[in-house]
């Protein structure tokens, strides 16, 4: 059985200076971004250091997260992965 891989990744460790638009612009180069989107917390509404990335199709979403796991952003090493994964190590593991 094929692997989905899904469209949507996870961003993590992002500076707290990261902003919408430049999350979107970091992964553009990679494909379609349908959306980018940084967490803020509800009280203060400072961002909290992740976000979520969704490209148009899968081919587009494993680029960008081969080349940008692991990369430095804004001084800090960034990580990347599917945003589906923990569901993913679930069925796994039944």
């Amino acid at each position: 059985m094929a692997k989905i891989l899904g469209t949507q990744l996870f961003v993590h460790r992002l500076s707290f200076f990261t902003n919408h638009q430049e999350l979107k612009t970091l992964f553009a180069p990679f494909g379609v971004v349908k959306e980018a989107r940084l967490i803020r917390d509800s009280k203060t509404q400072r961002p909290k250091g992740f976000g979520f990335v969704t490209f148009e199709t899968e081919a587009e979403a494993q680029k960008a997260l081969k080349a940008m796991n692991g990369r430095i952003v804004r001084g800090r090493l960034i990580f990347v992965e599917y945003a589906n994964d923990k569901s993913q190590k679930t069925d796994a593991d039944s």
